[in-house]
């Protein structure tokens, strides 16, 4: 079942907050992101940056498979979530 804009932000956001709570992930994605903690408080409700926390995790295949399994969801589910929030759209170069 394709994912609709809401299903992937509430996706988005057990993402985060599955990042949020992994002591050792969390600062590499501030580091990366550039984010603040309070970038995050911000933003928990912003479609694009929760699409760039997905973004993040499908970086390494270690992190997709650690959420996926956290969730009990199908690897791809992140992909599929991510392609349904700004900027997740494929691009036709034809």
């Amino acid at each position: 079942m394709p994912f609709s804009a809401d299903r992937a932000e509430v996706f988005g956001l057990k993402a985060l907050s599955w990042l949020a709570a992994n002591d050792e992930l969390m600062p590499v994605f501030l580091g990366a992101s550039g984010a603040s903690i309070s970038d995050l408080r911000d933003r928990v409700g912003d479609p694009a940056f929760l699409g760039a926390v997905l973004d993040f995790l499908l970086m390494d295949d270690a992190w997709v498979m650690a959420f996926c399994d956290s969730e009990g969801v199908a690897y791809p589910t992140l992909m599929e979530a991510r392609a349904a929030l700004p900027g997740g759209e494929q691009v036709h170069w034809t």
